[in-house]
This record gives structure tokens, sequence and C-alpha cells, in this order.
């Protein structure tokens, strides 16, 4: 029944107990890929160079350079598989599969050595309380094929939906793009204008990366699958800097709340994939919740914004002439 919903491009089913256990597991494989990808990436503003992007397969790193030319990395979700492959012509893979965090972190660093890949990584996970190095995390981790394959379905949607609503800023505006270190998939927008100095407080994160990250006024909306102190699949949408007045604004659809708590909106998957249109429901709350940022913080909205509406049809692709 799964399978034919997905087929008929519905949104499936996320709960979060059902998938925290494969997802702890595949959050700190992505850290892996990202630290490999932070080492070997020049710096770009906010660690836009760190990031993994959606693909047809699962989530990838995107080329990196490296002295013979460039390799990639990508999660295969369909042949549960981690994918290596140069510019040279050379590939190896890693099965993904219920094992130890540290047998899985041995075993991509033997596969990147065997075509020629010589890197170093800061093995720490990051952003996350009580973090065990890679190399020593000997707890055997659970992995089901179809619990990463709904959550991966999932994201692919809301990466359209993001991308969608990303079209509508002509302003400085981030990728689409997934984070390893929270295990989240964002994209931000800005208003062009300094911002106050972040405290730059984040688990085994440098402060200074912080507060580059947080350098400029943002309003940044994503999707995350939740937290066992908050264990709800679920959008949200935040401003930096925060002020009195953005949680008191109404934001689209109802169900959405403000969390003092995390400070930010608060849209709890569920709600979306029930609705008769997702894609729908979910622009709303993004367009609201941004606009709830931008009018409490003074955005120049007129020379940052676009409608591109009369180019599009029901697709979201420019209409043929």
């Amino acid at each position: 029944m799964q399978k034919t919903l997905l087929k008929q491009g519905k949104w499936p089913v996320l709960l979060f107990d059902e998938l925290k256990d494969t997802l702890s597991a595949v959050h700190l494989w992505s850290q892996i890929i990202g630290k490999i990808r932070l080492r070997k990436m020049p710096w770009l503003n906010h660690s836009w160079h760190v990031t993994l992007y959606v693909t047809s397969q699962g989530l990838s790193s995107g080329s990196i350079p490296y002295e013979h030319g460039i390799f990639q990395m990508d999660f295969d979700f369909h042949q549960h598989l981690l994918i290596i492959t140069t510019s040279t012509g050379k590939k190896e893979t890693v099965e993904l599969a219920p094992r130890t965090i540290a047998d899985f972190y041995e075993e991509v660093m033997q596969k990147l050595k065997a075509i020629d890949i010589s890197i170093d990584i800061y093995t720490i996970p990051s952003e996350m309380d009580g973090a065990v190095p890679f190399e020593e995390d000997h707890v055997q981790r659970p992995y089901d094929r179809q619990k990463m394959e709904d959550y991966w379905q999932a994201l692919v949607r809301v990466h359209n939906v993001l991308t969608r609503f990303r079209s509508r800023f002509t302003g400085k505006c981030s990728p689409v793009h997934f984070f390893w270190g929270a295990f989240d998939l964002a994209v931000t927008r800005f208003s062009g204008r300094e911002a106050p100095l972040h405290p730059g407080q984040a688990p085994n994160m440098p402060a200074e990366v912080m507060q580059e990250s947080y350098s400029k006024e943002v309003s940044s909306c994503g999707f995350w699958p939740g937290s066992e102190q908050y264990p709800h699949v679920a959008f949200y949408s935040y401003c930096y800097p925060g002020n009195e007045m953005f949680g008191e604004q109404s934001v689209q659809p109802e169900a959405a709340f403000y969390s003092k708590e995390m400070g930010e909106y608060l849209l709890h998957y569920d709600v979306v994939q029930q609705a008769d249109n997702p894609e729908e429901i979910l622009l709303a709350f993004l367009q609201s919740a941004y606009e709830a940022c931008a009018n409490t913080a003074n955005w120049d909205r007129k020379s940052l914004e676009c409608d591109l509406s009369r180019f599009e049809n029901e697709y979201g692709c420019f209409k043929q002439r």
C-alpha cells in the first residue's frame, strides 16, 4: 500500500518513533561524509560548502576537488549503498546496513585510500550532545531500508516545495541544501543587512563558525526529523535576529504554532502529509512565516521579492509561448 501511495504522488507517513533508530545511524554516516567534504572544499559563506544535496537516488556530496580531479560521494537509497566515484574513473561502494559507526567509518576511509584520496577529518560529531568519536562508536546501529526510503521520499517532496519557495525571492538566498549537523533540509533568505554577533553556541562547533553563519539577518526554514526532546517530524521557520513581535504573528495553516522554547514557528509533518494538497499547505506555511519575519524586522520586501506566477503552470515550469 505504501509503495502505491508513493507512485500516486502522495507523501509517505513518517512517525518519529519508527524512524529514529535508522535516522540516528544515517545522521552519523552523513556527518562522516560531510566532514570529508568540509576538509576538501574551499570555504563558502555561511558554511554552504559543507552541505549535501537531495538527488534522484538519495543524498550527494556533489563534486569535491582533490589532487587528481574531483570525486563525489552519494548515498543511494534505491540500492542502499554509499557510492564513491572519481573523475579518473575509479569507483568504490560501501553497503548501508545494520552496523557500528566505527565499522562504517573505517570502511569509508579504506575505500577512499584505495582510490587515491588521502584525507583526515575531525572525528567528533558536530551539533550533538555527548558525541562519541566515529572510530570509538562500537554500538550496533539498526538500519531499516523501508523507513529510510520513506524518509528520503519525503525529502524529495519537501525539496521540490522549497525550490518553488526559493524562486520567489530575488535577494541573496541559499541553495536548498541538507545540513548534516542538525540533519535538516533548509533554505535561507537574507535581508542584506548585518546582524548582531551571534552567541555561537552549539556542541562541538567553533563559535566563529556559528558567528559567521549568522553574520547577516536571515529568515530560514526547513524540514527536520525531530529529536528525543521534540519527538515530531516537523517543518520550521525562524528569523535571526529575533524580535518580540515575530512570534505573535498569524501564520498559516491553523495548525502551525510558535514555540517560545525553540524560538521558531513549527508545523508538524503529518498536517501536510494528510492534506488534500500538501504542496500548497506547506507553501502557505513557508510564505506566512517568512512574512512574519520580514514585516516585523522591516525588510525591504519590494526590492527583495518577485512574483513569477504569471510565468508558471501548475507544475512550476515556464509556460510555452
